[in-house]
């Protein structure tokens, strides 16, 4: 059950170190009518996806009844945020965690046959071409989009003149060379190469011809929010901690990154399989 907005924006700015001063909380004002107990049973991942998912959509064109695909959705909270907010129907896209959770989840707030969570692959989609206005990622994109062929792929399902949407956990600038920083090589696994700036995205997208960037930014103090949320949700990941307070923004960063696919771009169809026909030979060369 939801609380009363007043206690709930208390309950929320208090959340580990919500109180920093620096920090502009009033910039995500949908974010604070959301019960904090409720958002923490949602937690996901190492990112607050209701203050990333709406910083994403201030700068999306959202209008009720519009089809949004949210992929990487994790527990929904990310597809909820948005039917609640903005009227638009969700199709909740995630491999890790259970779809059946997830429209229990989906029920309880109210949404059934608003939000529709289901349980795919990112580079398995079974939807139609051109059936979303809207496709978001909310701290998920870097898991699968980082291949060169994935963007034709995506936007295949995205209108002419849709928008694709991804935020998250990412880079203020790119590292020189094949070494991480030195003071985050404690923190810095493999995995982390595919964070990246919103230049590397720019570049990434632009090269393909088939959208135009339309913004490309970093969340104000993001590493700031990041580290609060790290310690409310994860005090004990000192690791992570320790390098966020050393960066202090200089790398590590929440991005945002914005198209729109062009009306003329033309998408060829994924080969699914190739016909061939069977002819015997003999292997010996005679």
């Amino acid at each position: 059950m939801l609380l009363p907005k007043p206690f709930l924006r208390l309950r929320l700015f208090t959340y580990g170190n919500c109180m920093n001063p620096n920090l502009a909380w009033h910039n995500f004002p949908r974010s604070t009518g959301y019960n904090p107990d409720w958002l923490m049973a949602g937690v996901s991942g190492g990112a607050n996806p209701l203050l990333l998912t709406e910083w994403l959509s201030q700068a999306l064109d959202l209008q009720a009844g519009m089809r949004v695909l949210d992929l990487g959705c994790g527990r929904a909270l990310s597809s909820i945020f948005l039917a609640r907010e903005f009227g638009v129907q969700v199709w909740a896209a995630d491999l890790w965690f259970d779809a059946s959770e997830n429209l229990m989840r989906v029920r309880d707030a109210g949404l059934d046959g608003q939000v529709f969570p289901l349980h795919m692959e990112a580079r398995n989609l079974p939807f139609a071409a051109e059936f979303f206005d809207v496709i978001v990622a909310c701290d998920s994109f870097p898991y699968f989009g980082t291949d060169d062929l994935y963007l034709a792929y995506v936007t295949r399902f995205l209108k002419p003149g849709g928008q694709l949407g991804i935020v998250g956990s990412g880079l203020a600038q790119e590292p020189v060379g094949t070494e991480a920083p030195e003071h985050l090589r404690s923190w810095w696994e493999p995995e982390a190469w595919m964070l990246h700036s919103v230049g590397w995205w720019r570049r990434h997208w632009e090269k393909t011809g088939i959208v135009d960037i339309e913004t490309a930014d970093l969340m104000p103090d993001g590493w700031r929010f990041w580290l609060d949320w790290i310690r409310t949700v994860a005090p004990e990941n000192k690791t992570e901690i320790n390098a966020l307070e050393d960066d202090q923004g200089s790398f590590l960063a929440y991005t945002r990154v914005i198209a729109r696919r062009k009306a003329n771009a033309v998408l060829s169809a994924p080969v699914r399989s190739i016909t061939t026909s069977y002819a015997k030979k003999g292997v010996q060369n005679r």
